[in-house]
């Protein structure tokens, strides 16, 4: 069965989900965020007044069906010179940007030569800033800036207000079996998106089966000490009840001398506490969700499986 699914997300956690999923359906939507201000997408975001197009990149690459040496070409990243830090699909996505005046169809026709199952589109095409307030009444403009102030976030918005999605983000919600958010992280990668208020609503009034992935770790200057329940409750406190009915946790050990690493950092696994869930209206959905690697990120294969099961 192709099930149409839409995954909304960004950063690293968004394209591991989609090269599970692209193993079980074509159909597949990403709706990506542009917030991100830091590193490469910064530097040409800035310069070049273009939406940032470091996670458009690697949501491509996921749902690519290329030769692996052109993933790594778009992948390269420069480490001398004046190019010093850019990746090579970064720039690749600038200069069709400008060839094509318009960086919505410059990400339509680099989905053709990757060959891409599927669709990739930002969440927004207004320049959105991140904002983000924290508990002792601070408030930080800037994605890449908000996790290094090491404070509880009590709120977080986008500038301006009143973004409004694409209609074809629209489209595959309303027709899509399943709506996933996550995993990635809470407020960078996840909450820009559905603090986009149409594109929230769409989830809301869609029929499709709306699934959070959390995260397996809590991440250090974002979700310090937070529970499933936790991310779940912040996604409701700022973007609104029914945008999920299932949420997927992480039920698999990881390896010690692993864990130990992550725990120097500040990091700890995320605890699910099921009732809390419960009470929200939620099904907790575990699953044996690890890959096997230096890093604690899920597999794509099995969390795809467990999504798809899902949805039948």
């Amino acid at each position: 069965m192709n099930y149409n699914v839409v995954a909304i997300g960004g950063g690293t956690g968004l394209p591991n989900l989609l090269r599970g999923l692209k193993r079980y359906t074509k159909n597949i939507t990403a709706i990506v965020t542009v917030a991100d201000d830091g590193g490469s997408s910064g530097i040409l975001r800035d310069e070049l007044k273009m939406l940032p197009p470091g996670d458009i990149r690697n949501c491509l690459l996921a749902l690519a069906n290329t030769e692996p040496l052109m993933e790594k070409l778009f992948q390269y990243r420069f480490n001398a010179g004046s190019l010093k830090g850019h990746s090579f699909g970064n720039l690749f996505l600038a200069a069709m940007t400008e060839i094509l005046g318009d960086f919505e169809l410059a990400i339509k026709e680099s989905s053709k030569v990757l060959a891409v199952s599927g669709q990739v589109l930002p969440s927004t095409i207004s320049d959105v800033i991140l904002a983000a307030e924290f508990e002792d009444g601070t408030v930080i403009k800037g994605e890449s800036k908000i996790p290094k102030i090491r404070r509880k976030i009590k709120r977080i918005r986008i500038i301006p207000e009143d973004a409004k999605p694409l209609p074809e983000a629209l489209e595959a919600i309303e027709r899509a079996d399943a709506v996933i958010i996550g995993p990635g992280s809470l407020y960078t990668s996840i909450l820009p998106n559905l603090l986009i208020k149409d594109l929230a609503n769409a989830v809301r009034s869609s029929r499709a089966k709306k699934i959070f992935v959390v995260n397996v770790m809590t991440q250090p200057g974002e979700t310090d000490g937070y529970t499933a329940f936790d991310h779940v409750k912040t996604i409701i406190e700022h973007a609104g009840n029914n945008l999920i009915e299932y949420v997927v946790v992480n039920a698999e050990k990881i390896p010690e001398h692993i864990l130990l690493r992550y725990l120097a950092d500040g990091a700890c696994p995320v605890t699910c506490d099921e009732e809390n869930i419960k009470e929200l209206g939620c099904k907790v959905i575990y699953g044996e969700l690890l890959g096997f690697a230096d890093v604690v990120r899920h597999d794509p294969i099995k969390l795809a499986k467990v999504i798809i099961d899902i949805i039948k």
